[in-house]
């Protein structure tokens, strides 16, 4: 019997998606690769523009849902775009949840996200700034 083949990028974005939902640092423990990065190409001050390595990711993310408004209940996708790595897909999706500051939101964001061995490796996170400040109250 041939070996199981490790969950490919898009069996581990859903497996992201609910360890966000469920704000379980174990879960997302079990989705980041020890030597991943995690990237916010836009960012705003006080957000980290780069996390390096699983341990620091899960400090950051644990510390947002700690002190953060938001809470994200499900994920729509728009769109999951293949690219030529068979490892990489990008992937157009909004976060819905609820926000202490403001109520419901839709949170656009574009990732490319690239898996092996069933785990994140390089996540590139296009948040949309301005709905993200204005799901936690903030202004811009």
């Amino acid at each position: 019997m041939a070996p199981m083949a490790p969950p490919g990028p898009r069996e581990v974005l859903e497996r992201f998606r609910r360890a966000a939902i469920d704000r379980s640092v174990e879960d997302m423990r079990r989705v980041y690769a020890p030597d991943a990065v995690h990237e916010f190409p836009f960012t705003l001050p006080g957000v980290p523009a780069r996390l390096e390595g699983r341990e620091e990711i899960l400090r950051w993310v644990a510390a947002g849902w700690r002190t953060g408004t938001v809470t994200y209940e499900r994920y729509r996708t728009l769109a999951v775009h293949d690219t030529a790595d068979p490892d990489t897909i990008v992937v157009e999706q909004e976060a819905i949840g609820t926000s202490t500051a403001t109520g419901g939101f839709a949170l656009p964001n574009i990732a490319v996200l690239t898996a092996r061995d069933g785990h994140i490796v390089h996540l590139r996170d296009y948040v949309d700034l301005i709905a993200a400040a204005a799901a936690t109250g903030r202004d811009l």
